[in-house]
């Protein structure tokens, strides 16, 4: 049985992701697994500050009961629903429920609605989809699931075979009944020898779903690929992560953080 896992924090963005997953749970006929993760009480003080760590979990547990409650009413108790509470760091607590439980994707917000909320839960979503092996989701506020009939890929043809994740890519399109769209993020006027014959390798590849090829011309590649997802009704836009090295990252910008903090419609990691 499917499972999928959403991580909340009881935020108004997490709310929204956890309704974006029971949606898609139910679109899929798939279980619904709600975690939450508080962190280790840590107080950095002169006076000694008594923080009870029974008060923080009976605190959670009283908010992921009343969000259970709400769902199941809203599904009708058609929705299997699975909850855990875990204290800890939150990427490792999620990492290993991910091993445990092997989700179809997890769920996530994108950000909060303050600036402060988008700097630290805009920054979690991004530092786990980096890092997290598994299919990630990052949900976008105000963002509501109701089908999933157009998939975007952005790729730019360079080691297609290593980094393609074909198997995922085909479980999504066929499991949403989906077209498949995939948005070449490199210049298409620039002949690269090494692109060619990863566009051609790649075409084979996903020659079963028949999908679409679109060029992104946009000098920003990140603002050419959502504006296309919004203005030709992506329902799904689906990247592949790449962890740069430390050099790497004092160069380039990453165009994950771009797209998960900036984009209006879902966006999905892959990893191979």
């Amino acid at each position: 049985m499917k499972s999928i896992l959403v991580a909340t924090d009881f935020s108004t963005a997490a709310s929204n992701a956890v309704d974006y997953a029971a949606n898609m749970a139910m679109a899929i006929n798939a279980d619904l697994f709600i975690l939450h993760v508080y962190p280790i009480p840590v107080i950095y003080s002169e006076v000694p500050i008594a923080i009870n760590e029974e008060d923080l979990r009976w605190d959670a547990e009283k908010a992921i009961h009343e969000l259970k409650d709400r769902l199941t009413e809203k599904t009708a108790g058609k929705l299997k629903i699975t909850t855990e509470i875990r204290m800890g760091i939150f990427f490792q607590e999620l990492k290993a429920v991910c091993d445990q439980i092997k989700p179809y994707t997890v769920v996530m917000g994108s950000q909060g609605t303050s600036a402060s909320d988008r700097l630290l839960f805009g920054s979690h979503t991004v530092h786990t989809m980096k890092y997290l092996r598994w299919p990630l989701i990052s949900v976008p506020l105000g963002a509501a699931f109701s089908t999933v009939k157009n998939i975007g890929f952005a790729c730019d043809f360079g080691q297609v075979a290593d980094t393609t994740p074909v198997d995922e890519i085909k479980m999504l399109v066929n499991d949403f009944h989906a077209k498949l769209h995939v948005l070449n993020t490199g210049k298409k006027e620039v002949f690269n020898p090494d692109i060619v014959f990863g566009s051609g390798q790649l075409q084979e590849m996903l020659a079963a779903l028949h999908p679409e090829y679109h060029y992104i011309t946009h000098e920003d590649t990140d603002e050419g690929i959502m504006d296309f997802a919004e203005k030709n009704h992506i329902d799904l836009l689906t990247v592949l992560p790449k962890r740069h090295g430390l050099l790497d990252q004092m160069i380039h910008k990453s165009h994950t953080k771009n797209l998960v903090l900036h984009c209006h419609v879902p966006v999905m990691a892959l990893h191979q």
